[in-house]
């Protein structure tokens, strides 16, 4: 229910404000034969991006959802606790470009979810999330993105350009996720610029901006997927939220902010760099 509450509010202010609102686990989860991409990306090749994750949320017997996330090692997903917050199970999907022809599929009980003990579903900070599944044998689709090392921790990244990548919707009329993965390059940009457009209190240091100029940005169904260094493939953000106003209107887009969160993975899934 109160995914169906902000889901409406979300709707009920598209035109009103940009104010913030969380990018949204997609639902329901419908195939899309539009044409277009994560707001005015590109169409992903077959293994291009072999971290990527799909994941299928189980809210209910009748209702379910769709977000991404990255596979971080051979038995941990990381995504936004927005993401998993409340769901029954999850099915994950790795090496897949179209949507669901995954390589490997797995589904997982909530008991395997770990959500950071801070997320605040109220200001939308902590949205971090891990999911433990069977352990994977890495192929050519299939493959962990890289983390930041601990040294890289103060990194503000400023001015670099990353990659997003997933398969939410297209454009803010698309009523449904994409079957086709999309990306797109975004310039990353201080905090500053984000805290402009929603004020200082939704804009942490534990987030990452960037700027969606010419409509380019993560939506709805993107939501935890992975935000990556173009230049060294090192995941330095997963999807969060963005303007109620809309994905495409230019707005920046907020991300949680990896390097904030390097001991909290170290110590749940003992990986780190």
């Amino acid at each position: 229910m109160k995914f169906l509450v902000v889901f409406a509010l979300f709707l009920a202010t598209a035109c009103a404000s940009p104010a913030l609102v969380q990018r949204q686990r997609f639902m329901p989860v419908l195939a899309d034969t539009a044409e277009g991409r994560i707001t005015n990306g590109q169409a992903a090749s077959v293994g291009q991006f072999p971290y990527q994750v799909g994941l299928s949320l189980k809210l209910s017997a009748l209702s379910s959802a769709w977000c991404g996330g990255s596979l971080i090692g051979t038995n941990w997903v990381l995504t936004a606790a927005h993401c998993t917050d409340g769901v029954q199970s999850v099915t994950v999907y790795l090496g897949a470009t179209v949507r669901t022809s995954a390589e490997l599929q797995y589904t997982v009980s909530s008991s395997n979810i770990i959500i950071h003990s801070g997320w605040n579903s109220n200001t939308l900070k902590n949205d971090i999330s891990l999911i433990k599944i069977p352990s994977v044998s890495y192929t050519t689709r299939v493959q962990a993105v890289k983390l930041p090392s601990i040294s890289s921790s103060y990194s503000t990244y400023v001015g670099e350009t990353a990659i997003a990548s997933g398969w939410g919707k297209i454009s803010d009329s698309a009523t449904s996720v994409t079957n086709q993965l999309q990306y797109a390059d975004v310039p990353i940009v201080a905090n500053s610029v984000c805290v402009k457009t929603y004020g200082s209190s939704s804009v942490p240091s534990t987030v990452i901006c960037i700027s969606t100029t010419g409509g380019i940005s993560t939506c709805n169904g993107d939501s935890g997927g992975p935000l990556v260094l173009k230049s060294t493939g090192v995941q330095i953000g997963l999807t969060s939220y963005g303007a109620s106003a809309g994905c495409a209107k230019g707005y920046p887009a907020v991300f949680t902010r990896v390097t904030s969160y390097l001991d909290w993975i170290s110590t749940n899934t003992g990986i780190s760099y």
